[in-house]
């Protein structure tokens, strides 16, 4: 690393520390991560060149996959059975939100096919740009909209939460188990590592969190070590955890962030009322908490919300799971659409080429 990137480095942490200690010192709930994600964000809209490399966000999900692992119980496992259907409820909802967004950003503002298309699919971010940035899609536009969403999502949901039946961060740290002895660290790191690997490398959603959430869930569960993730270890990837969601975007947005501002606040609130009308359902038919329904149908990234989950205590293998049925939904779908984009571009009005 060079003298200048551990520079930026430096600052991005000084940063992102200097936030959540504000919102943690304001007692705003989940505060380091709050904190730390609105800090970034406006360091880079002013410029800053906020950097965190590879290797510590991969560290960041892991533990982050382990804590919440912690909150996995034999209890929650004898909930499994509602699953499927909770998971067609949530599809049927994902479907109203592509379907209503899309609509909203083409007869709105104009927008052409693609980048309304792409800019609609809630969550499952880096795949959407991925699978955009091979088309004739405004990466800029898209970006924007699926950045401003998560931010304010993280922002309605986490004290809509706090005000909900779950526990405060400090709560759900303490409801992790124990102190813990030596070995038994060494069984929960050994269980947490191979699951993140078996993740990567099976290619499974935000796979280092989400195998990391399997191998502590395993060891919590069968006992083997029911041991908390301590908060000097803990908070820091919170820290982090907000430093990636703030870094997305960068200064070169931000004409385009006010620009965009009106269409970026109608995605977020049509993705929102859809998706608790969706909850609302759920609730009404499957008896599930209205706080759990929430973070598990929300638009939004799977490691930000599944970390929510723990803190508040709102079952995080319900809301991962969710969310990695969304994923997986999205990436089947986009395909099957992206195909028909070119056969109907003939129908794009004129004035797209104005907008």
């Amino acid at each position: 690393m060079t003298v200048s990137a551990m520079a930026s480095l430096a600052l991005t942490l000084v940063i992102a520390l200097a936030g959540g200690a504000i919102a943690t010192f304001l007692e705003l709930p989940v505060g380091w991560l709050l904190g730390s994600a609105i800090a970034v964000t406006i360091a880079s809209l002013s410029g800053v060149r906020t950097r965190l490399p590879n290797a510590l966000r991969n560290i960041t999900f892991v533990v982050l996959g382990a804590q919440a692992g912690a909150g996995v119980s034999p209890d929650v496992l004898g909930q499994i059975a509602v699953w499927p259907l909770s998971f067609a409820i949530q599809m049927v909802g994902v479907a109203g939100v592509i379907a209503l967004t899309y609509l909203f950003l083409r007869r709105s503002f104009g927008w052409d096919m693609e980048t309304a298309l792409f800019a609609s699919l809630p969550g499952a971010m880096s795949f959407v740009l991925a699978a955009a940035s091979e088309t004739k899609a405004d990466m800029a536009r898209i970006t924007v909209v699926q950045s401003v969403r998560l931010m304010l999502l993280l922002g309605a949901l986490t004290p809509t939460l706090a005000w909900l039946e779950g526990e405060s961060s400090a709560q759900a740290v303490a409801r992790g188990g124990h102190a813990g002895s030596l070995l038994e660290f060494a069984y929960l790191i050994g269980a947490c590592l191979l699951g993140a690997v078996l993740g990567t490398l099976a290619k499974v959603p935000g796979g280092l969190m989400l195998g990391a959430l399997v191998g502590s869930a395993l060891m919590h569960v069968t006992g083997v070590a029911q041991i908390a993730i301590p908060l000097w270890v803990s908070t820091p990837a919170l820290v982090m955890l907000g430093t990636i969601i703030g870094g997305r975007i960068r200064r070169e947005h931000r004409a385009e962030l006010l620009q965009l501002l009106p269409a970026s606040l109608g995605a977020f609130a049509i993705g929102l009322g859809v998706s608790s009308l969706a909850g609302m359902l759920a609730h009404g038919i499957l008896d599930i908490s209205f706080g759990k329904l929430a973070l598990a149908y929300a638009p939004g990234a799977l490691e930000a919300l599944t970390t929510l989950a723990f803190q508040f205590n709102f079952d995080p293998a319900y809301v991962a799971a969710h969310h990695v049925v969304r994923f997986v939904g999205i990436a089947l779908l986009v395909p099957v659409l992206a195909r028909r984009v070119p056969s109907a571009r003939a129908d794009v009005p004129d004035w797209r080429k104005d907008s």
